[in-house]
C-alpha cells in the first residue's frame, strides 16, 4: 500500500536523521524550526568579480551568475525556493557529501561518488547543480573536473569537511566562526585544484542547519546559502518508487529540490531521477539550475 504524504515525509526525516548521526553523508533534512529565514525574498543581484567568494576560482567562471544581497546587519541571504516564479521550472540539486574523516572508508572501496547519476543527467539532459565538499572533490578530482567543465552543471560549495556550522546537527563536529570561513575557502580552492570551472558564490550548510550566527560568521565569504522546499528522502532510501513519489508530491513552480550524489549514503537516487524527470516534464516543468531560480 502506498503510504501517505505525512507518512513518508516522517520516513524521510527519520531517513535523513539516521544519514546524517551515521556517516555525516546527508544533507536532505528540513530545517530546525529556530533557523533562520535571511534574505530569501530580496530581488537578486548580479554578481561581479568583487561579489565572488575568497576562495573561490575568478577564472573560467560563469559570467551572469547572480547572488542575493546581504540580508538584515549583513548576514548572508539565504535562498529556498523562486516564490514569485508562475512559470513551471524546478531546480534539481544534488550533495557530494563526504566528510574530512572518511578517506579510510573510500580507500577501504566504499564509494562516495554516482558516476551513473551524472551520466544519466547528461543523458536526460537536464542541468543541475551539484553541492560538492571539497574532501570529495580531493577524492575524485577528475568528476570534479568532468562537472564542473560541463555547460550542463554548476558547482556550489558544500564546505570542505562537511562538519556543522550550528550545533547541535545531527551529531557532525561543529565547526567555531572563524575555522567555517576558512573551511569554505578551503572547498573552493579543491575545486579549483581540480580544474573545475564552473563554480558558483553559493553554499548550503551541511545538514542544512544554521542560525544567525552561522549567517554572520558566513557573511566575509560573500556568498548566498541555498537551502531548499522539497526533501526528496533519497538518503539510505531503497525503493525508488517511493523517492520519486516524494519528489513529485512536493514540486511547485520554482521549487529547489534536493537529492545526493552519494551512492553508499543514496544508493537508488540515479533511478528515482530516471522516473521523475519524465513525469516533471509531462507536467509541463522545465529543469534550471539554481543560478537560473535566482537569476530570474
Amino acid at each position: 500500500m502506498t503510504l501517505s504524504v505525512a507518512v513518508r515525509n516522517a520516513a524521510a526525516v527519520a531517513a535523513l536523521g539516521a544519514a546524517l548521526a551515521g556517516c555525516g553523508g546527508g544533507t536532505g533534512s528540513p530545517k530546525p524550526a529556530n533557523q533562520a529565514r535571511t534574505g530569501t525574498s530580496a530581488a537578486p543581484a548580479p554578481a561581479s568579480p568583487s561579489a565572488t567568494p575568497s576562495g573561490s576560482p575568478k577564472a573560467g567562471a560563469p559570467a551572469a551568475v547572480a547572488v542575493l544581497p546581504p540580508g538584515p546587519n549583513g548576514l548572508t541571504p539565504v535562498f529556498e525556493r523562486a516564490k514569485q516564479r508562475t512559470d513551471k521550472t524546478v531546480a534539481l540539486t544534488f550533495d557530494a557529501d563526504m566528510t574530512s574523516d572518511q578517506g579510510p572508508r573510500a580507500a577501504s572501496g566504499e564509494r562516495f561518488d554516482n558516476p551513473q547519476l551524472i551520466s544519466s543527467l547528461r543523458a536526460l539532459k537536464v542541468p543541475a547543480t551539484i553541492f560538492m565538499t571539497g574532501r570529495w572533490a580531493e577524492e575524485y578530482p577528475d568528476q570534479a573536473k568532468a562537472i564542473g567543465s560541463d555547460p550542463n552543471f554548476e558547482i556550489a560549495n558544500h564546505s570542505y569537511s562537511h562538519h556543522a556550522f550550528k550545533s547541535p546537527c545531527y551529531g557532525l563536529p561543529a565547526l567555531d566562526a572563524a575555522a567555517a570561513k576558512a573551511d569554505v575557502d578551503r572547498a573552493f580552492a579543491a575545486f579549483r585544484t581540480a580544474g573545475a570551472v564552473n563554480t558558483v558564490p553559493y553554499f548550503r550548510f551541511p545538514g542544512g542547519c544554521y542560525d544567525d550566527q552561522a549567517l554572520r560568521a558566513l557573511s566575509p565569504a560573500r556568498v548566498t546559502a541555498v537551502q531548499w522546499d522539497v526533501v526528496s528522502g533519497d538518503a539510505f532510501a531503497k525503493d525508488p518508487e517511493a523517492v520519486a513519489e516524494q519528489v513529485l508530491s512536493g514540486v511547485k513552480p520554482g521549487s529547489v529540490v534536493v537529492m545526493h550524489c552519494t551512492r553508499s549514503a543514496a544508493p537508488v537516487t540515479e533511478e528515482a531521477v530516471r522516473k521523475v524527470v519524465p513525469e516533471l516534464r509531462k507536467r509541463g516543468y522545465r529543469f534550471v539550475k539554481v543560478s537560473d531560480l535566482i537569476g530570474k
